[in-house]
C-alpha cells in the first residue's frame, strides 16, 4: 500500500475514533488498538504504542471540551496524576516483556469485565421508578483516595497502553457517585501525565509507528468536540449502555485479530 493512502486512511480513522472517544471519554485508544492489529497486523505492543500517539492530543482536546461544559476539579485530578506516573512506567515495562498474543487475550478479558459492569449499570439506571442517589462532586473526597485511584489507573494504562480511565470511571460513578460525564472528565485529566510516560516508554523501545500515529492524532482532534457535545446530550443510562456496547465490539475485534 502506498504511504499516502495509509496516511489518508489514518486521518479518516482518526476522525471516527476521536468522535467515539469524545462521546465515551476514553480517548479512542481502546478502539484504535484492535483496529491496528486487525487491519494492519500489528502486534499488541506496537498497536498500543501507536495508539498512544493519537490518544495524547485527543485526550487533551477532550479535557478542554469537558472543562468548558462543567469545570473539572483539577486538584483531585492532580492527586490522581501523582499516583499514576510511576505506576504507568511499571505497567509499561511489564507489558513490553509479555508475549503479544497473551497480552492481547488479557486485554480482551479486561475489556469484557468492564463491559459487563456497564451493562449492569445501564440496566439499573433505566428501571422506571428506581430512586436515584444524589450525585457528588470530586472535591467532597479526600485527595488520598485519588492518589490510590491514580495508582490503579497507572498500572492499567501502562500495561494496556490505554484503559486507565476505563477502570477509574466505574469506580468514580459507583463509589464516589460522580456523574458519568464528570467521572470521565476527572479520569482523563488524572491519567494525562501517565500517557506521556507510557508513550515515551513504548517509543523508546521502538513500539510506536509515528507515520500512522500522527495522522490518526490529527484526524481525531477535529472530531472530539462533536463527541463531547453528544455525551452531554445523552441520558446517563443510555451513555453507559453505549459505552458497554462499544467495549463488546472492541473485545470481538481483539479476539478476531489474534
Amino acid at each position: 500500500m502506498e504511504w499516502y493512502w495509509l496516511v489518508l486512511g489514518a486521518l479518516a480513522s482518526g476522525a471516527l475514533i476521536g468522535f467515539t472517544g469524545g462521546v465515551l471519554g476514553i480517548g479512542g485508544g481502546l478502539l484504535a488498538i484492535p483496529l491496528l492489529g486487525l487491519v494492519l497486523g500489528m502486534d499488541q505492543q506496537l498497536a498500543q504504542g501507536t495508539a498512544l500517539i493519537m490518544v495524547l492530543p485527543a485526550v487533551l482536546q477532550t479535557i478542554r471540551k469537558y472543562n468548558q461544559n462543567a469545570h473539572i476539579d483539577f486538584h483531585s485530578a492532580a492527586a490522581g496524576a501523582a499516583g499514576s506516573i510511576v505506576f504507568t512506567w511499571v505497567g509499561a515495562r511489564v507489558a513490553l516483556g509479555l508475549d503479544p498474543a497473551m497480552l492481547r487475550n488479557i486485554y480482551a478479558l479486561f475489556v469484557l469485565l468492564i463491559a459487563v459492569f456497564y451493562f449492569h449499570q445501564s440496566l439499573r439506571g433505566s428501571r422506571p421508578g428506581r430512586p436515584q442517589k444524589p450525585r457528588r462532586e470530586a472535591s467532597a473526597f479526600h485527595k488520598g483516595w485519588f492518589v490510590l485511584l491514580g495508582m490503579l489507573a497507572g498500572i492499567t494504562g501502562g500495561i494496556f497502553g490505554v484503559g486507565g480511565s476505563v477502570i477509574t470511571v466505574p469506580i468514580l460513578t459507583t463509589f464516589f457517585r460522580l456523574s458519568q460525564t464528570g467521572a470521565q472528565a476527572v479520569a482523563l485529566t488524572m491519567i494525562t501525565p501517565g500517557i506521556f510516560v507510557a508513550l515515551f516508554t513504548y517509543a523508546a523501545h521502538g513500539e510506536a509507528d509515528w507515520l500512522l500515529g500522527v495522522p490518526l492524532a490529527i484526524g481525531s482532534i477535529f472530531f472530539v468536540p462533536y463527541g463531547v457535545r453528544l455525551a452531554y446530550a445523552l441520558p446517563e443510562p443510555r451513555l453507559k449502555l453505549l459505552f458497554a456496547c462499544m467495549l463488546v465490539v472492541i473485545m470481538v475485534l481483539l479476539l478476531v485479530s489474534v
